[in-house]
């Protein structure tokens, strides 16, 4: 499900893109599956039809989608798309590291927050993360 928040300062498309490359990614699009139509997706979202047009076209620049002229766009191969955000996520990883490095954080605080924040992903807000030694 696609979600538009107005209140955040980056373009509709830009949103409308990346909850798509989202469900790609999660599996939720699977490869080969195709995209809805942009008048349809508009329709859904109350939003204009060049908006949607614009963030496929922002999809297929990136690899996610690509489009057959006449039957409309569908999900690629996303093994590589995978592997290319796997890597840009231990890019910023490391990234993150020297900047703890460099303001004093230690190793064993870093992880600590690593772990914390690792255990809640997907979580509500406010939602206590099981630790080890609670009962069930």
């Amino acid at each position: 499900m696609i979600l538009i928040d107005y209140k955040d300062r980056r373009p509709i498309y830009e949103q409308v893109a990346e909850k798509l490359s989202e469900l790609m990614l999660r599996g939720i699009l699977p490869q080969d599956s195709q995209l809805p139509s942009v008048r349809s997706l508009a329709t859904d979202l109350s939003i204009n039809p060049n908006t949607i047009q614009r963030a496929y076209a922002e999809l297929e620049r990136q690899g996610y989608i690509y489009s057959v002229k006449g039957r409309g766009s569908f999900v690629s191969e996303n093994g590589q798309i995978r592997k290319k955000k796997r890597l840009d996520v231990f890019v910023r990883l490391g990234e993150l590291v020297e900047d703890a490095k460099g303001v004093g954080i230690t190793m064993l605080e870093f992880q600590e927050q690593v772990i914390q924040r690792f255990g809640s992903a997907g979580k509500a807000p406010g939602e206590r993360v099981a630790e080890e030694g609670d009962r069930i």
